[in-house]
């Protein structure tokens, strides 16, 4: 199969969500609904279950890790150098700042199930999971410091947050669910999916208050372009084999999260910039990724 074919259905799935909000009548309050129980229930229940089952006392998982955070740490680094051209729009830019380094897990793991099976979606579901950590923290400080909120509270109700904490934890306990149980979550798991991807094109916004063209350039830039350059250096530095490269390269490749969109909204940020970059580089990244996929396969 072809790299354009391998990736077409995810979009598909993106473009049939922007339908059935903006054509066939569902309605943004209920696609707001169905993004709480993906975020809240059905994506937790997948990435517990598959950072559980990930072989993270194999000899290269901590290189994955470092791998993995050292990826966020320059994704934030490289955002945030639009500070010096953006002075007195701090809430703007912090809203959209997140863009930069946010990824979007909905179609990290779908690709990763697609491109290798269940052990590439295993070593994304670690990507992910090692990522949300820096991630969350690098979006919510800057928010929450406009809007007055506590950090540490915003983070420790984080379900990503926990169900990466809980499954490392069982990981390392080598815990085995009881199989009604793992049955149950592998079935909320499935689903979360599919209608996370439905989510991300209801989600799509093409208009923003403000002119902040070179802001939503450089983070696109940042995010569909540099990123990806940089995990093939990390993944070459740190002498990943060829799966795990991959799926570093992958999850670099990623359009920006539609939470950076929901978090920007509830914390009093500028949640409609933060759509459009997450618009633009959803449209984007249908070219970009099957480049990158070429590039590291």
């Amino acid at each position: 199969m072809s790299i354009a074919l391998l990736v077409l259905p995810d979009f598909l799935i993106i473009a049939f969500g922007c339908l059935l909000n903006r054509q066939l009548g569902f309605t943004r309050e209920f696609f707001s609904s169905l993004e709480k129980l993906v975020y809240f229930v059905l994506f937790p229940a997948l990435l517990f279950q598959s950072v559980l089952k990930a072989p993270i006392r194999s000899s290269g998982a901590s290189d994955l890790f470092l791998a993995a955070v050292l990826l966020c740490v320059i994704g934030v680094v490289l955002s945030w150098l639009v500070a010096p051209f953006f002075r007195g729009q701090a809430l703007a830019q912090a809203s959209a700042a997140q863009c930069g380094y946010r990824f979007n897990t909905y179609i990290a793991l779908a690709l990763a199930l697609t491109l290798a099976g269940t052990k590439g979606q295993e070593l994304m579901a670690l990507i992910v999971g090692f990522s949300v950590p820096v991630v969350n923290l690098a979006a919510v400080y800057p928010l929450a410091r406009h809007h007055g909120s506590n950090i540490w509270s915003a983070l420790i109700r984080n379900p990503l947050l926990i169900s990466t904490v809980l499954g490392l934890i069982g990981n390392l306990a080598q815990l085995h669910l009881p199989t009604p149980i793992e049955v149950s979550m592998g079935r909320l798991g499935a689903a979360a999916i599919p209608l996370g991807t439905l989510c991300v094109g209801a989600s799509l916004r093409w208009q923003s208050e403000g002119k902040n063209y070179h802001l939503v350039g450089w983070l696109l830039t940042v995010k569909l372009l540099l990123l990806p350059i940089a995990a093939w250096l990390i993944g070459s530095a740190f002498g990943l084999d060829p799966l795990k490269r991959q799926m570093l390269i992958v999850f670099a490749a990623m359009p920006p999260a539609t939470a950076a969109y929901v978090l920007a909204a509830r914390m009093g940020g500028d949640a409609n910039l933060a759509g459009l970059v997450i618009s633009i580089g959803t449209a984007l990244s249908a070219i970009t990724i099957p480049l990158w996929l070429i590039f590291s396969s």
